[in-house]
């Protein structure tokens, strides 16, 4: 056998994607069988401070002794996370399995029986790069708890997460959440730059093959890839998830706090097919409020950190200001369907009550693969992805001189971007305000704001039936060009 032979030969039986996908839908086959896995009981008993005293040691962290650009350390079963993971090595194209090994966790002060537990898996892992810096490797990536993942780019404190997938979030008998239930992590070159990781996720109503390829950087992007099966039709379907906090800020102030705003992200950002930029400030409702956006499709979608000033925050040690932004982006069309925002009330800043995610128009049948891919872009202070005119980088709300009639709001909306910069001076703006049914728009302006070099939008509307939501929407136009997204405010039934 001649050696390019021999090497397709070894390429074509190399472990990936279509193994992964393959033990999916061999599960989607059959019915679904939890974890029948029972967590020792001084484990299962831990407090919070107790699991945290558990700690892997570093200098066994896998490729360290290799010194790899990339590194692994994992996480140990306890008190919230109940349910253990598989983590296998692909090296050389082979599928070796890492087993867990009491010997390279620390367990600080707990009074604990390693030695009589035998092979639990682990809770999930982290990976390290040089991310900030060559002489130390930051965590890059942490995949931990059902589906969920997040990551950093370069400067980013960690912030919202993503998820594989989210099921029944609205329209169901409660949520439900697929978890990853084994992962293969493909050694990397010397000289590697990106890292492959395969995941495959379990749950009552689906299973699912996924691809992330993480590269590092500035803004780092994770490239996914996804093929799922359903075992039988869900209320909702939403792809490319994604879970942040918003507690209060300048559109929903809270007194006594000193910190001007608390939250990990201030709005959702979506790029229709149809070239719209739209742009939602969350906010912290009373209960649960769910919006969507239905779309021909959707070009991206993403929570986003827009204010990246300290002083909007005041926190030294949360940094919210560094918190990063994380944009979707479809590979290929993912066709019709809605972007939908889900916000729960939170009584403080340690809950998440954000969800956003893609709700395909149509579902495929029970058996019958769903392929799907995108592209995850965690942005920083310069981001590439934003609408190319212009775009709301503040809203506030509460009156000035003139104080508000019952039931009526106002909120002051500023624009900057290149749109606005390249008008003329004495250009004609004008605020394009609107409103659902339950709306009166009673006062709608535009002008310059000398202080930034953008454009100022104020609205003061009606919500005629306070038991029912008010939407509005804006955007500012210069003769019969639209400069930029249109911004978009649902007030809750009140």
């Amino acid at each position: 056998m001649g050696l390019a032979l021999m090497l397709r030969c070894a390429a074509a039986q190399a472990f990936g994607f279509d193994d992964v996908a393959e033990r999916a839908r061999a599960l989607a086959a059959k019915p679904y069988q939890p974890s029948s896995q029972a967590l020792p009981a001084e484990l299962k008993n831990l407090d919070y401070d107790g699991a945290r005293d558990i700690r892997f040691k570093p200098a066994r962290a896998l490729w360290r002794e290799d010194k790899l650009p990339f590194e692994v350390m994992f996480f140990h079963l306890g008190h919230y996370q109940t349910e253990g993971v598989r983590i296998h090595e692909i090296k050389d194209g082979n599928d070796q399995p890492i087993p867990y090994r009491t010997e390279d966790f620390d367990y600080g002060k707990n009074k604990l029986s390693p030695k009589k537990w035998g092979d639990l898996g682990f809770a999930g892992f982290r990976v390290h790069y040089p991310l900030n810096n060559n002489g130390y490797k930051d965590e890059l990536v942490v995949f931990q708890g059902a589906s969920y993942f997040r990551v950093l780019g370069a400067g980013q404190h960690y912030g919202l997460s993503a998820r594989g997938l989210a099921i029944d979030t609205v329209g169901g008998k409660g949520e439900e959440f697929p978890r990853f239930t084994e992962f293969w992590i493909e050694r990397p070159a010397a000289d590697a730059k990106s890292l492959t990781v395969y995941a495959l996720l379990d749950s009552k109503s689906v299973s699912g093959a996924y691809r992330f390829v993480v590269q590092p950087g500035s803004e780092t992007v994770v490239d996914v890839k996804a093929r799922i099966f359903l075992r039988n039709p869900v209320a909702t379907l939403g792809l490319a998830p994604l879970t942040s906090m918003y507690l209060f800020g300048e559109n929903q102030p809270q007194i006594g706090d000193f910190r001007p705003e608390v939250h990990d992200s201030d709005g959702l950002m979506v790029n229709s097919s149809s070239g719209e930029w739209i742009w939602r400030p969350l906010m912290n409702p009373k209960g649960i409020f769910t919006t969507s956006f239905g779309l021909p499709g959707v070009k991206g979608f993403g929570l986003m950190q827009r204010d990246r000033r300290f002083a909007s925050y005041e926190d030294v040690e949360a940094r919210y200001d560094k918190r990063p932004s994380t944009w979707i982006e479809p590979v290929g069309d993912w066709g019709p369907g809605r972007v939908e925002l889900m916000q729960l009330h939170t009584p403080d800043e340690t809950h998440d009550n954000i969800v956003a995610y893609w709700v395909p128009a149509k579902q495929p049948a029970p058996g019958q693969p769903l392929d799907f891919a995108y592209k995850l872009h965690q942005q920083g202070d310069d981001p590439q992805q934003r609408p190319p005119g212009a775009w709301a980088v503040q809203t506030r709300t509460g009156y000035s001189y003139a104080k508000l009639a019952a039931n009526e709001v106002q909120y002051i909306v500023d624009f900057e971007g290149p749109s606005l910069k390249a008008l003329p001076a004495g250009a004609e703006v004008k605020a394009q305000l609107s409103t659902n049914a339950n709306g009166q728009i009673t006062e709608a302006n535009a002008y310059p704001n000398p202080a930034t070099g953008g454009w100022r939008m104020t609205v003061r509307a009606k919500q005629l039936r306070p038991g029912q939501p008010l939407e509005l929407r804006g955007f500012l136009q210069h003769d019969n060009n639209v400069l930029t997204e249109t911004w978009s405010l649902v007030l809750p039934p009140q």
